[in-house]
């Protein structure tokens, strides 16, 4: 008689959606009273919480923003230019990194030119965004654009250099062409690591979509941000990043929403945190039969040969 496997743990079930999201709100909300409490009572002590606003100052400086137009001028205007240059750096970043993968001519000539320009940060090129456009909207686009272009580059040029010959070689078996296997086999088996890189890209072009705005901008949330800085108007400087943190973490959900549609076929795992994976079933094993029950086996010597020939 085998004995139990012996626990490691005591079981953690999964909880249920709902008291996941209840746990989420929880974490935030405590989060939100710690900060009340050391703001609300000065506390000192190496981090200096008295000269940060507390979590109800930017309540009210919140709703005072929400009720004048200028708040949704800016984020209308950022929302413009991170999508404008998030969706050119797509197209070419997915164009490129395909052809960079898949053509050694077109490595030879690009290849050199990319991997000079990209270590340089995007933000690093606002003075020449100034110099070679004739708008700051057009700049803030191009630095947009310069952020998110390299990491989808990357990723792409990873995702379809990893991809087995296999597959190619079924497509040409098959009868199939270049365009064929660029539709059926590059783009499929690329697109999670192309979503990898838009994962990434967004996040960084939200980075140096506030900081262009910053310096060159006329409106916008990084250009509001930083003229509440300038007339010490702390609260609404974390309006703004409450506003830059909720709008980058919509941007980036969405993008993960729509490589999971995209990528629907690929299988998924069903990790729970805390939780310990199920046992695989497995059947019995099968009760020898007894010699008495074997009916359908020859019990004469010769006949058993006779039946193994046949």
């Amino acid at each position: 008689m085998s004995r139990p496997a012996p626990r490691a743990g005591r079981d953690q079930r999964p909880l249920p959606p709902l008291g996941r999201y209840a746990l989420r709100v929880g974490a935030l909300a405590a989060a939100l009273g710690l900060w009340q409490l050391l703001t609300g009572l000065d506390v000192d002590l190496w981090l200096r919480f008295s000269q940060f606003p507390t979590v109800t100052d930017i309540a009210h400086a919140f709703v005072d923003r929400l009720s004048g137009p200028d708040y949704w001028t800016d984020l209308t205007d950022s929302l413009t230019r991170i999508l404008t240059g998030f969706l050119l750096a797509t197209v070419l970043g997915v164009v490129v990194g395909v052809l960079v993968a898949r053509s050694r001519l077109a490595e030879d000539l690009l290849g050199p030119v990319l991997e000079v320009v990209r270590p340089i940060p995007a933000i690093a090129l606002v003075p020449v965004a100034i110099l070679l456009f004739p708008s700051n909207e057009q700049g803030i686009v191009f630095i947009t654009f310069t952020a998110a272009f390299f990491p989808i580059l990357v990723s792409t040029r990873h995702a379809v250099r990893a991809l087995t010959p296999v597959w190619e070689e079924g497509v040409l078996t098959m009868g199939g062409g270049r365009w064929r296997i660029l539709g059926s086999v590059v783009l499929p088996g690329a697109l999670p690591g192309i979503f990898g890189g838009l994962s990434i890209g967004i996040g960084v072009s939200w980075i140096c979509v506030i900081s262009a705005e910053m310096i060159s901008g006329q409106y916008g949330v990084g250009y509001r941000t930083w003229q509440d800085y300038t007339i010490v108007n702390y609260p609404g400087v974390f309006v703004g990043m409450v506003t830059i943190g909720v709008l980058g973490w919509l941007t980036s959900t969405a993008v993960e929403l729509l490589g999971r549609r995209l990528t629907r076929w690929l299988p998924r795992t069903s990790y729970v945190p805390g939780g310990r994976p199920a046992a695989p079933r497995t059947r019995p094993p099968a009760r020898p039969a007894t010699p008495a029950a074997r009916t359908d086996r020859p019990s004469d010597p010769e006949e058993a040969r006779h039946e193994h020939l046949v």
